[in-house]
């Protein structure tokens, strides 16, 4: 991989991680489309999503450190309730990536399988602007606005997107809006549910020497980081606002488009 390739494919990375589109996906196609070789392991792919990780950090810092304050006060406030929430959440990703890495590592190459996701998620984006235009039952307030199943059915929507082309936070939120969580909810609840597993698998990559091996060079990573990193500010001081309020047919139409040109190409 060439250190221009790097910076393009983390502009990708930084631009469609806060949209439902897929990341994924996107650096899929990225690569492709340049002609790199896909990567028999996940470090270019952990890195950017680490750097976009970061860039979350610094947009919902405020957030976090109220977080983290309420949480080691050791007593059953919001704080406390949405952290533990946070952390159900992350239980099926953690289990995949424990006993199913290789099988996950494995998706990272047919751009027709990204194609074929990426229907399925127009598919889930519809049906979940259909289901709520058309939903009757009130729902029910719980507390910081989500419950402790319906943490646990993001999570489990989070689990099954580790499918490049199944869009994460796409999977997420409209899992989180069909269960009943209101859409302001679940962006933000979305957006920090991915910190700690992506981090922590960055981490494992570090102390595994899975760094020193990968084929991609410093120089590339290191691009692809700072490139992911700021295009990711900025994506999401903007683009959260918009998943918030746009309906998510949009984006399924666009994956919808995308999709179709891969395999009419493919």
């Amino acid at each position: 991989m060439e250190w221009f390739e790097a910076v393009i494919l983390g502009l990708v990375q930084g631009l469609t991680e806060f949209l439902p589109v897929s990341s994924s996906g996107h650096l899929v196609i990225g690569r492709d489309l340049l002609g790199v070789e896909a990567s028999d392991d996940l470090v270019f792919e952990v890195t950017v999503h680490a750097a976009t990780v970061l860039s979350t950090i610094v947009v919902f810092r405020r957030q976090l450190w109220n977080l983290i304050k309420g949480f080691f006060r050791f007593r059953n406030n919001d704080e406390t309730d949405y952290v533990l929430k946070i952390f159900l959440s992350m239980v099926p990703v953690f289990i995949v990536g424990v006993f199913f890495k290789d099988a996950v590592t494995g998706l990272f190459g047919s751009v027709r399988s990204v194609a074929w996701a990426l229907l399925a998620t127009a598919v889930l984006l519809c049906f979940s602007d259909f289901f709520n235009g058309f939903r009757k039952v009130r729902e029910k307030e719980y507390r910081n606005g989500i419950s402790w199943w319906q943490a646990f059915v993001v999570g489990l929507s989070q689990a099954v997107a580790v499918i490049p082309g199944l869009s994460r936070s796409g999977t997420t939120i409209a899992t989180g809006l069909i269960s009943g969580v209101k859409r302001n909810v679940m962006a933000q609840f979305s957006f920090l549910m991915v910190l700690i597993p992506i981090l922590g698998e960055t981490f494992l990559q570090f102390v595994g020497g899975e760094m020193s091996e990968s084929s991609i060079g410093w120089l590339p990573l290191l691009l692809g980081f700072v490139s992911a990193f700021v295009s990711g500010l900025f994506a999401c001081k903007v683009m959260i606002a918009l998943v918030k309020k746009a309906r998510l047919s949009w984006f399924a139409l666009y994956c919808f488009i995308v999709a179709t040109v891969i395999l009419v190409l493919k």
